[in-house]
């Protein structure tokens, strides 16, 4: 009888160890897989490169470029955009590394979380959420003020009802439709601005009807660097520094390609090839065809001028509209305007995307709701679904009394790229150093990122001291209002009263280099890794097209 209940009592241990055993297993493959989702790679290295271009390239430089010349000057504004492109050089290749390493949809807040603080990747996933999100119904109120360069009597609301219609149906199908579309808009810009950086250089030379040459005459007359609330030194110094938010604002986006990580197939191939190609692209289009256009237009152009003063829409403001305008050509103005409008379209398009996947990002890592976790078909619809509630701010622009509200919405996230872009900095050099503690040396890692870790705290400087000091212009006498001040500074409080409060709340500490989770979700890339096919040009042709794409 004794051997009995023993062999019972040693049957139940048995049983309760196998249990223990069975639930450890458990929580280890849930810890593995909490961050990498049921999302599709679907995403070929063509997509989320020209993803990227769709992202950043928009009217921040078909038009935007226009208010950064007239209030900078030439040599001012070739310089913003020179040294934010540096910058965004710095950004882009840190989170690069750290994809690279660890591709999960919309990692940037569960990075954050673990290698940070959980704090950090909460306002991080909310603050960048709302970031993209807002750029939609922005985007879609620019559609329909482009449309209005040519005349119509269509009512606004339709217009904003059909944009914003189309770009919610294409993130509702499985991903590779979104990527095809953004390839086919992205090849679009791609041409406009090799076309528009030729008919630059050939305008300056003196090629157009006018048969006027123009060379260096609007550097010298009148001058490289214009003043702004003061004479002098000062003032060209004020002006010149008043542009670099502008500028921070047109190469938002640039980070849309690490954004699709999680989606992209063979990501460790790709996302590198991305990295590199796509900087060059958007640096080299930005900072030469901004420079070519400062040769072409006045900064006191009294067409500029004026399109700014009396809000022009579409490509009336546009310093490359002017430039072509000036030198006698007829057709060209309305072929820009439509290339404008489905560049400020599919710059929408692009934010709605990275929004949801950045907010499914958060949710995976319990930093927002479960049923944003929701997805069917590789599509995270309860994401889709938030940023479209979001997006009907679009509709405030319907009435006078509206826009006024929506220019409040729109300008809580104005700084918001600078501060997201400082703390993704902040977060690699946790990373970099969390590395070096577990001693796994970087180059072993699928991609190393050149200068690091200089090329961070660049970065974080940069970015900071832009952020604080972009509304210095309000505490000049007289100039101090609730749309001066509001607007540059808004985003600061927020961040911090969304950190420390999560903070407080759930008591979260700083990440130790000894507790940094490295390795959750590798596992699963690492096993994919050599089930993507290597695919190599077979002709000239094709070598190079992957060139291109």
């Amino acid at each position: 009888m004794a051997d009995v209940e023993t062999g019972r009592r040693d049957e139940i241990k048995k049983n309760d160890a196998e249990n223990q055993e069975d639930a450890i297993g458990d929580l280890k493959a849930e810890q593995e897989t909490r961050n990498v989702g049921t999302l599709e790679r679907k995403l070929k290295s063509r997509h989320v490169q020209f993803m990227a271009l769709s992202g950043a390239i928009g009217t921040g430089l078909f038009v935007g470029s226009g208010q950064v010349l007239s209030l900078a000057g030439p040599l001012s504004a070739f310089l913003a955009y020179l040294i934010t492109a540096f910058n965004v050089y710095c950004v882009v290749h840190s989170l690069g590394e750290m994809a690279t390493y660890l591709p999960l949809p919309g990692a940037v807040p569960v990075y954050a979380s673990r290698y940070v603080d959980e704090a950090l990747g909460f306002v991080l996933g909310w603050n960048y959420w709302y970031q993209l999100a807002i750029g939609c119904p922005i985007e879609v109120t620019v559609s329909v003020v482009v449309v209005d360069y040519w005349p119509n009597d269509i009512p606004k609301a339709a217009l904003i009802t059909v944009f914003f219609l189309v770009m919610v149906i294409i993130n509702c199908f499985p991903v590779r439709i979104y990527g095809e579309a953004e390839f086919v808009f992205g090849a679009i810009k791609l041409t406009t601005i090799v076309g528009l950086i030729l008919l630059m250089f050939i305008v300056t030379l003196g090629g157009t009807p006018s048969g006027e040459m123009i060379g260096f005459r609007y550097w010298n007359n009148p001058g490289p660097m214009n003043e702004y609330l003061a004479t002098g030194s000062l003032g060209r110094f004020l002006a010149f520094w008043k542009v670099f938010i502008q500028a921070t604002f047109s190469y938002g986006g640039s980070e849309m390609v690490v954004i699709a990580s999680g989606e992209t197939e063979n990501p460790r191939r790709n996302i590198p090839k991305a990295i590199r190609r796509v900087f060059w692209r958007i640096a080299l289009f930005y900072v030469l065809a901004i420079f070519l256009v400062t040769l072409c237009v006045s900064s006191s152009d009294p067409r500029l001028l004026d399109a700014i003063k009396n809000s022009a829409p579409g490509a009336a403001a546009s310093p490359f509209v002017i430039a072509i305008e000036n030198g006698g050509i007829r057709i060209l103005p309305s072929i820009i305007n439509a290339v404008i409008l489905t560049s400020a379209w599919s710059a929408g398009n692009s934010f709605f995307y990275a929004s949801t996947r950045v907010l499914y990002a958060a949710a995976l890592d319990g930093k927002a709701p479960k049923f944003l976790r929701y997805e069917k078909w590789g599509v995270p619809y309860a994401c889709v679904g938030a940023t479209t509630a979001i997006s009907l701010l679009c509709y405030m622009n319907v009435s006078n009394q509206g826009e006024d509200v929506f220019f409040w919405f729109s300008n809580i996230s104005a700084v918001s790229t600078l501060i997201v872009w400082s703390a993704i900095c902040v977060t690699y050099l946790r990373f970099y150093y969390g590395l070096r503690y577990n001693g796994i040396s970087r180059d072993t890692l699928p991609y190393k990122s050149p200068l690091q870790p200089f090329l961070a705290y660049f970065a974080i400087c940069f970015c900071l001291v832009v952020a604080f000091f972009n509304g210095y212009d309000a505490f000049f006498p007289g100039k101090f209002s609730a749309k001066t001040f509001v607007p540059p500074y808004i985003d600061i409080p927020i961040f911090l009263g969304l950190f420390l409060g999560y903070k407080i709340v759930k008591k979260t500490k700083f990440v130790k280099l000894s507790d940094m989770d490295l390795w959750s979700g590798k596992a699963e890339i690492d096993r994919l890794e050599g089930t993507w096919p290597e695919v190599k040009p077979r002709n000239f042709l094709e070598r190079i097209w992957f060139w291109i794409a």
